[in-house]
């Protein structure tokens, strides 16, 4: 059966699927669903913002973050049809069939996806035509939503297993897979492939794309297999995370 997803015209049909996404995720006990939730709560902030005036154009903000969204939204879909999908996000996709990684791991890997990806393409398409620099003051607004979700998404996890930020310090190696990993990073890397792509001649732009997508499903190894100290330590906290999938989704829908 092909599983399709309502047209999306506005920011509140992005939080609709999202929360369609949750829910199927939460009945089928799938953890594509923690992502879902962390990036539903993205949606929700980007929207206050563009209500209370934050972004210097609140409707090209809800158009970037409707084009944004469709590339993960369109993407998952596409997978449960067992469609083709960029390298980056099949690495996600598969990583929810697997039993050991530990939630921080499945939200990193969609955020490497979706931020490294998605996000540079999603820019560039929406200043086609244009100057994307005039972008990077609403591009810098959203990237400190994204960051002030980090700390929330740090007590999210310790909810699910309290001494997680305990563990997680005890070796430097581990920390530096997180700092290595924080989305301060990450975005820096967006908004240099978006201006690359944003200059780049429209029938070369598809094997820019596939480049970067080959560089971003690259970094999946790091992030799945980040050396054998943070794996043991990994494979204890995931051992020792409480709940069921869906009540970890519903950590961190909260």
């Amino acid at each position: 059966m092909i599983i399709k997803h309502k047209s999306i015209h506005t920011i509140d049909d992005v939080i609709q699927i999202l929360e369609n996404i949750i829910q199927v995720s939460e009945v089928n006990s799938s953890p594509l669903g923690y992502f879902a939730a962390l990036y539903q709560k993205v949606t929700v902030k980007v929207k206050e913002g563009i209500t209370n005036n934050y972004f210097d154009n609140g409707p090209r903000m809800e158009k970037l973050d409707i084009v944004f969204a469709s590339r993960y939204i369109d993407a998952y879909y596409a997978y449960q049809n067992n469609e083709p999908v960029t390298a980056s996000w099949q690495k996600a996709f598969d990583l929810s069939k697997k039993y050991w990684p530990i939630v921080l791991q499945h939200l990193l890997i969609g955020m490497n996806a979706h931020i490294n990806l998605d996000l540079g393409i999603a820019a560039a398409e929406v200043m086609k035509g244009k100057d994307i620099n005039e972008l990077k003051g609403d591009f810098d607004k959203i990237n400190k939503i994204l960051s002030s979700l980090v700390l929330e998404v740090e007590d999210d996890l310790s909810e699910i297993w309290p001494t997680l930020k305990k563990i997680l310090k005890l070796t430097g190696k581990v920390d530096d897979f997180l700092v290595n990993f924080s989305m301060e990073l990450a975005r820096d890397g967006a908004w240099g492939f978006a201006v690359k792509l944003a200059s780049t001649p429209e029938n070369q732009q598809s094997v820019v794309i596939a480049s970067r997508d080959h560089s971003v499903a690259e970094v999946v190894n790091l992030i799945t297999n980040p050396g054998w100290i943070a794996n043991i330590i990994f494979k204890v906290i995931r051992l020792g995370e409480r709940g069921s999938v869906s009540e970890k989704i519903g950590d961190l829908k909260e």
